[in-house]
């Protein structure tokens, strides 16, 4: 496909015609913020006009430039474009740029390297502050895990005090059997077995209860 011809000049604002169509609305909330980052940056990009000065791109800066009381804007020119061309130039160039995406990560650094001078066209200096100190505090609790704090330590004290009594009032309501006992059951047990296994009597023993047989 052969490249078009494109100038570069400045030109009057008074001489730019406004499309009678456009893709892009503009809030007053964006025109605001494209004055502060003309304030603040100058025109860093240009309007973009065909041949007979209609704008094809640009429009809301072209609009903040008339509200600023400026008179002239740098200006791309084409003269050899279809009005097919000039319908899809201004199609793609409201939609090329909404298909990106903000990388967060290299965002909060360079947020966090400007060091709380935030005032920055396109964002509420309010917001980037509070990102800012979330940002912070979320590295703050990365760097505090697994350390434990003096209410977790308390609490875990005092879990252990309840699992302590719980045992010892069971250790009351069971006690352990007495050891002569024990001993006693066993020697009963070893004269049963001894006991011939073809007799059909027994006595009962009267230490433990257990059955000996004759």
């Amino acid at each position: 496909m052969e490249e078009n011809t494109m100038k570069q000049l400045t030109m009057k604002l008074k001489d730019l015609i406004r499309p009678e169509r456009n893709i892009r609305i503009h809030t007053e909330k964006q025109l605001q913020e494209f004055e502060r980052s003309v304030k603040m940056f100058g025109q860093i990009r240009p309007i973009v006009i065909d041949e007979n000065n209609t704008i094809l791109a640009g429009n809301g800066l072209y609009e903040t430039l008339l509200r600023m009381n400026r008179e002239e804007a740098l200006v791309y020119k084409y003269e050899d474009l279809t009005e097919a061309q000039k319908k899809k130039l201004m199609i793609a160039d409201n939609k090329i740029f909404s298909l990106g995406i903000e990388n967060l990560d290299t965002l909060n650094e360079f947020l966090e390297e400007l060091s709380g001078d935030l005032d920055i066209p396109g964002f509420d200096e309010e917001i980037l502050k509070q990102m800012v100190a979330d940002a912070d505090e979320i590295t703050e609790k990365i760097s505090e895990y697994g350390t434990l704090d003096e209410e977790e330590v308390r609490k875990i004290k005092e879990a252990n005090e309840k699992r302590e009594q719980r045992e010892a009032f069971e250790n009351k309501s069971h006690p352990e059997e007495p050891v002569e006992h024990i001993a006693e059951s066993e020697e009963c047990n070893a004269e049963s077995n001894q006991a011939p296994a073809e007799a059909g009597r027994f006595v009962i023993c009267p230490k433990c209860g257990e059955k000996i047989w004759l």
